[in-house]
């Protein structure tokens, strides 16, 4: 590879890019402002503590966790810290599962859709990696909660005890209005 030309794996040359558990954001948050970790169902393979999280992320990105039920309002609040740096803001959403634990499709799911939400206010120059995860959503929009609950992870989730109900819950696309914040900007504090 030339000194020059940045890793490809990285998608640095694009605002929104798209990867996978520990080692996928490893490879995509470099230089970025905002990670944003997607962990729809959380079990004990992809799940990580509020720190462990903040830890993925460089100084001084801000780091969100979310899901289907905050896709939206999470693309909001990216927005809102975009205007409020004066400048374009880089991404880094991750899902929860990687290839270790098996093929995550409610993280997908839910990091498409934050993805579309994204597209749909206008920040949408994605990675190839990121656009997929974002078509995918959208042509699976309308049966995300059968997806969810009929996936791996939702029958892991209803075989160690979680309700159905519980499970259509994580599911419920855009039921919530609060983007979860771990870790706000660092010019964020000294505002």
């Amino acid at each position: 590879m030339n000194a020059q030309s940045p890793d490809p794996v990285a998608q640095s040359t694009y605002q929104v890019r798209f990867d996978w558990g520990g080692r996928g954001a490893a490879r995509v948050t470099e230089g970025v402002d905002i990670v944003v970790w997607i962990d729809v169902l959380p079990d004990a393979a992809s799940s990580r503590s509020p720190a462990e999280l903040i830890g993925l992320a460089p100084e001084p990105a801000a780091v969100l966790q979310a899901g289907l039920v905050d896709a939206t309002a999470t693309a909001r609040w990216i927005l809102a810290e975009q205007e409020r740096l004066g400048r374009r803001a880089f991404l880094a959403i991750v899902a929860a599962g990687d290839a270790e634990a098996g093929f995550a499709a409610d993280d997908l799911l839910g990091a498409g859709a934050v993805i579309d939400a994204l597209a749909a206010l206008g920040i949408d120059d994605t990675s190839p990696e990121a656009a997929v995860a974002a078509s995918a959503f959208g042509g699976l929009r309308r049966a995300v909660r059968h997806l969810t609950s009929a996936s791996t992870a939702g029958r892991a989730a209803a075989a160690s005890g979680l309700g159905v109900d519980a499970v259509h819950m994580a599911a419920a696309l855009d039921a919530s209005d609060a983007a979860r914040v771990l870790r706000g900007g660092a010019e964020a504090s000294s505002d």
